[in-house]
């Protein structure tokens, strides 16, 4: 009997391995059993079988001569697509059509400043009193990485708004009540300034730093609400290494003065300048894993694409050739060819969603491949903003990782699951 088991057994084994061979199954099982597109979008999808539409809002064609059929989406709303495999039951796959939806690539080099929410502790400093070298801030329990945000109950937003405090308890020899802000907690102590024995002023034995300065890439603006997004991934403080909590910020506009090119092991860098007087374009409101956002105050524009693009949701990014736009001379806006290497379907908000190779020659030449201040530059695949490049391999300057789109507009603000319909100028 239990012989009889065996056989019975391996002939099922046998025969399901041969049955996932069969061509017509392998399309059956990789059909997906939801699709997202737009309006207004045709997506591709295998299957040897028959495939129909139930509501007029989606339409199915055949290709000829091949298993592929094209679904287009012809207006807002959900249905069902119905496969039909012959003997096997009937594959029912869901559709969401979403509003037709674009925006501007950018591609510009932008200044970036930032003003933080209270001073960031950035060091300690030891003080040389009578009684030896030490630094109060320390001695207080305050930690590099920190966020000052009040002294005495007032709020602090800059340096300048120290000092008085210190000056205050050198005189009157009372402690100053300070509030931190530490990994999301509030906490509270009390500083003891100590007097320098070579200047007799009162010191707090702290480094301190109210804003951050740097260059980095426009992303995308959306043409009715102004909002835009750049660089792909969070600023940090050069010393502390955490990102920097925002009050508020500018944006401005960069030109690009030289590159220092890039190679294994030494990642390169862009060098550039801009003037916060002169030439802000928008203000920043948040500074998050997928980059910076805030609105435009002025109309950016970079002379390759003039028209909004529609964009590529994660699953709907391949594998092949696309472009990027980026700055590597003064303010002109070039194209350049890449190679998305490997992409992600992330269900949900996710960094490092590609990886990417520069296989431009003329980008190779100039630097190396991704370079610092390139963060943010916008890949184009197929017609469609699929996302932007973020960081470079340290070991492998040509290569690095890109974000989806499809997070940074939901960093941005923008609901596209939901947006209300719109004609882009």
């Amino acid at each position: 009997m239990d012989r009889y088991r065996k056989w019975i057994g391996t002939i099922l084994l046998v025969s399901l391995i041969v049955i996932g061979f069969i061509p017509s199954v392998q399309h059956y099982v990789k059909i997906p059993t939801n699709i997202i597109l737009f309006e207004n979008q045709t997506l591709p999808i295998q299957s040897a079988q028959q495939v129909s539409s139930n509501q007029p809002n989606v339409s199915v064609e055949p290709e000829k001569e091949s298993s592929t059929w094209q679904v287009s989406g012809n207006d807002v709303g959900e249905s069902k697509l119905v496969v039909q495999a012959g003997a096997f039951p009937a594959k029912e796959v869901d559709v969401k059509v979403l509003p037709d939806f674009k925006v501007y690539p950018g591609g510009q080099s932008i200044g970036v400043k930032l003003n933080s929410k209270g001073v960031l502790v950035v060091g300690y400093h030891q003080v040389d009193t009578k009684e030896g070298k030490k630094s109060p801030g320390e001695i207080a329990g305050i930690q590099v990485g920190d966020m000052i945000t009040e002294i005495n109950g007032k709020n602090i937003e800059k340096m300048s708004d120290v000092t008085p405090f210190i000056k205050q308890a050198g005189k009157s020899g009372d402690p100053l009540n300070i509030t931190v802000t530490r990994d999301d907690q509030s906490i509270k102590t009390k500083l003891y300034p100590l007097k320098d024995k070579g200047d007799y002023a009162y010191r707090i034995g702290l480094y301190i730093r109210d804003s951050a300065a740097g260059i980095g890439t426009m992303t995308f603006f959306e043409p009715n609400s102004k909002k835009y997004g750049a660089l792909g991934h969070v600023i940090s403080d050069m010393d502390t290494k955490k990102p920097i909590v925002v009050k508020d910020g500018q944006i401005m506009k960069s030109t690009v003065t030289s590159i220092e090119k890039g190679s294994d092991g030494a990642p390169g860098e862009k060098l550039a300048r801009f003037s916060s007087e002169r030439s802000v374009i928008g203000d920043i409101t948040r500074n998050s894993p997928f980059g910076i956002y805030g609105k435009l105050t002025e109309q950016v524009e970079n002379n390759i694409v003039n028209t909004p693009l529609p964009i590529a949701l994660s699953h709907q990014v391949k594998k092949g050739p696309a472009k990027i736009l980026t700055v590597i001379e003064e303010n002109k806006v070039e194209e350049f060819s890449v190679e998305i290497v490997s992409t992600v379907d992330q269900k949900f908000p996710a960094t490092k969603g590609m990886v990417i190779k520069v296989t431009d020659p003329k980008l190779l030449e100039k630097t190396g491949g991704i370079v610092q201040g390139m963060s943010g530059s916008p890949i184009i695949q197929d017609g469609r903003l699929v996302g932007a490049v973020t960081h470079v391999f340290v070991n492998d300057s040509t290569s690095g990782y890109g974000v989806h789109i499809e997070w940074m507009l939901n960093e941005a603000g923008i609901d596209i699951y939901e947006h209300p319909r719109q004609k882009a100028s």
